[in-house]
């Protein structure tokens, strides 16, 4: 099944295929600082899964933990996905910007040492996140 991540004026897209390895909302202040909002919800998938893009982006890179490299719309400014040294071989893509809201439900809540004291998750979420997940 393919799904599909559009930005806010809908110039750049993106076509997935098949389930996302990682389905994450992040709390860390880098997240936050990029999405503007208390949390960031990241979803990771094989790079091989992006079977289609459309639309002008530009790049810009982040340093802090690891080295990012994130692909935003030259009209809106949406991030709209992103790059991860550590993990080459993954394409991050931006939660709120897939078309689906059921599909990315998130299975993980991640940098909870950030969290915002007001923001409340289901129980079920997972709070161990390895490298063996991203596999």
């Amino acid at each position: 099944m393919n799904h599909s991540a559009v930005c806010c004026c809908g110039k750049v897209s993106l076509v997935i295929q098949g389930q996302p390895i990682v389905k994450a909302i992040c709390h860390c202040n880098d997240c936050k600082k990029r999405t503007g909002s208390a949390f960031g919800i990241s979803i990771y998938v094989k790079n091989s899964q992006v079977t289609e893009t459309q639309g002008s982006t530009s790049v810009y890179e982040v340093d802090t933990d690891v080295q990012q490299q994130r692909f935003f719309c030259t009209n809106c400014g949406t991030t709209i996905y992103w790059k991860v040294s550590n993990f080459p071989d993954l394409t991050g893509i931006a939660g709120g910007c897939f078309t689906d809201m059921d599909f990315i439900e998130p299975e993980y809540t991640i940098s909870n040492e950030n969290i915002c004291s007001w923001v409340s998750l289901p129980s079920k979420l997972k709070t161990e996140i390895t490298q063996a997940s991203f596999q």
